[in-house]
């Protein structure tokens, strides 16, 4: 069906109501968008979207209880507020008790507690009928209440938002609501607690300017209107016409402000999985008291079964190291049990260093990307930095690994050139970094692990990134991981160029692919810097000393995994096992550090260095 034809069915139905006023008015509703008219029950069934050109009509806040959470787990709570009308604003009192007849709420947000698919929340949800979910003294009250009772009872909350802003009708008392629900999630959040805000169309104003931004995690239907300002407010300041999707969640997820955007079919799922990878602390096969005794490291007699090779990867139990109490004794241990996981099956290929840096930097290698799904489970990519842009060269996000979350966060180069220049060629900018460092000290607030994959030429030299601070992004990168609280394990599977890879790499331990380099900078930068002469670029990889067995001789990286034959996106998942073995061998043995035997461990590898 065409515009045209839309347009005369909308106005054929206008006629007929006014012909039969026995037509109910709730029958149908337009579409703001294609201008279509819909049956309200349509819509309904079909999520409250517009069947005929998929735009989100606004969803009533008992309705999105209904869809989100199970059958009958909601238990709503503080229903008893009353507003005081502080700037004794005529006729406000009315308005409020008639919006409660019509709406069947007692102000603009329900809060409470339920279950998604069995997993204990605390939920909270505004509903745009009232007062287009304005946040004045009874609303803020509401989540406040919600939240210090979800710090109390060591519940997640999450929130459905949706906000006009601070209610005029309530004046200052209305703006201080801002600051009460921001104090409130801090206090949450430090309790280590998560928090999960959805926001939807439209979400602006002072919630926007409060606790709307302060999620551990922010997701967004698609489609809705975000911002501080209003669209209409910013066209009379500036005198300038907006361009189309300003301030959409598309918007703000480009210029890193969402960790994603997830459709209505999607939500529940997306949460349940959210919920589940932040269920607990990080899996430690031995508690803190078993330390004094001796211990073997566990062995679950794995096979990792990929295709038609099948790899056995667990140490021969009889050659097995004791664990002692001491770091440096569960240390040796974890190297000796390495030293089996990646010991070579055939005699290593005589290559000088120029064929390894040809290799690692081959468009036929596997990229970040393709190790994730072969290693983890469930990957949940988080986006932005908070700040400015989403960076496409640095992938992050939340995953499982063997049960256990953990965040993962890695370099992308991408496959084929248009992906490539998408990702920037896996240098990454300013942004990108500040990304990472988001995520690490998410990380560290959830007790999750952190495992780096690197592979880049190095961190993007442009002006803009000189604008943007790469040097500062850089090296906040480094201070936060000299002192992050839980264990962080890199690996560089390709190029580790420079200071743009050391940003992924100031980790517990640091492990080469066999065919990966890691290098001051590129030996043609090398060679043009001392020589003046780029092109002598393979003799300068010759006194870099930048391949992964000079390296492991130097002592700058832990293990060296073997190739065999060079990688490829064809034979990578038969020798993606040997990475997951020593992955898992890593977490169980960092796993039993306590904080302060993992910090002093890490200062010394690299004060030693």
């Amino acid at each position: 069906m065409d515009f045209k034809q839309n347009f005369k069915r909308t106005v054929n139905i206008g006629i007929l109501r006014k012909r039969n006023p026995e037509i109910p008015d709730g029958l149908m509703k337009r579409c703001k968008v294609c201008r279509s008219a819909v049956f309200v029950e349509e819509a309904r069934q079909n999520l409250d979207i517009c069947p005929r050109c998929g735009t989100y009509f606004r969803m009533h806040a008992r309705r999105r209880i209904e869809q989100m959470l199970d059958e009958g787990s909601f238990e709503e709570w503080d229903t008893d507020l009353n507003e005081k009308n502080p700037l004794g604003y005529r006729g406000y009192p009315d308005k409020i008790a008639d919006l409660r007849e019509k709406t069947g709420l007692d102000e603009a947000v329900l809060t409470g507690k339920g279950r998604i698919n069995g997993l204990p929340t605390v939920f909270g949800v505004c509903d745009s009928r009232f007062l287009m979910a304005s946040m004045g003294e009874v609303v803020g009250e509401k989540i406040t209440r919600a939240v210090e009772r979800a710090t109390k009872d060591r519940l997640p909350v999450i929130f459905f938002i949706c906000s006009g802003g601070a209610r005029m009708q309530e004046g200052m008392t209305s703006l201080m609501q801002m600051a009460k629900t921001a104090a409130a999630f801090r206090r949450h959040s430090d309790a280590g607690l998560l928090s999960v805000n959805v926001l939807t169309n439209p979400t602006t104003g002072g919630v926007t300017a409060s606790f709307a931004m302060l999620g551990d995690i922010i997701l967004a239907e698609p489609g809705a209107l975000i911002g501080f300002a209003g669209p209409r407010v910013i066209e009379q300041t500036i005198g300038q016409k907006l361009p189309a999707g300003f301030q959409s969640s598309e918007f703000l997820l480009e210029h890193g402000f969402l960790d994603g955007i997830v459709e209505r079919k999607e939500m529940k799922e997306t949460l349940q999985r959210i919920l589940r990878l932040h269920g607990g602390a990080a899996k430690i096969p031995w508690k803190e008291q078993d330390l004094a005794k001796t211990e073997k490291l566990p062995s679950d007699g794995k096979c990792f079964q990929t295709g038609s090779e099948t790899e056995s990867l667990i140490p021969d139990p009889a050659s097995t190291a004791t664990v002692f109490v001491t770091p440096a004794a569960r240390i040796s241990s974890l190297r000796h049990s390495l030293s089996t996981v990646f010991a070579r099956r055939t005699p290593a290929e005589k290559l000088e260093a120029w064929d390894h840096v040809t290799l690692a930097r081959s468009a036929e290698r596997p990229r970040s990307a393709d190790f994730l799904p072969l290693l983890f489970d469930g990957f949940l990519e988080l986006h932005g930095d908070r700040c400015f842009r989403d960076d496409p060269s640095v992938i992050g996000g939340l995953a499982f690994f063997e049960g256990q979350p953990v965040t993962v966060i890695a370099q992308e180069k991408g496959h084929g050139t248009k992906e490539n220049v998408k990702r920037n060629f896996g240098m990454v900018s300013p942004e990108g970094y500040r990304k990472a460092r988001r995520l690490m000290k998410q990380a560290e607030k959830f007790h999750r692990p952190v495992l780096f994959f690197v592979d880049t030429p190095g961190a993007f030299c442009g002006m803009e990134a000189e604008e943007r601070g790469q040097g500062e992004a850089i090296a906040r990168s480094l201070y936060e991981l000299s002192v992050l609280k839980v264990p962080v394990l890199s690996i560089i599977i390709g190029e580790g160029g420079s200071g743009g890879a050391l940003a992924f790499a100031l980790a517990d331990e640091v492990w080469m692919v066999e065919h990966a380099v890691y290098s001051i900078l590129s030996p043609e930068g090398f060679a043009s810097i001392l020589w003046k002469d780029s092109s002598r670029a393979r003799e300068a990889a010759k006194v870099m000393g930048l391949t992964a067995d000079q390296l492991k001789k130097q002592g700058m990286v832990e293990e060296v995994i073997p190739e065999e034959r060079p990688l490829t996106l064809e034979n990578l998942p038969l020798r993606a096992g040997r990475m997951r073995e020593g992955i898992r061998l890593f977490l169980n043995t960092y796993g039993t550090f306590s904080e302060e035997e993992l910090l002093a461990h890490r200062w010394e590898r690299f004060r030693t260095k």
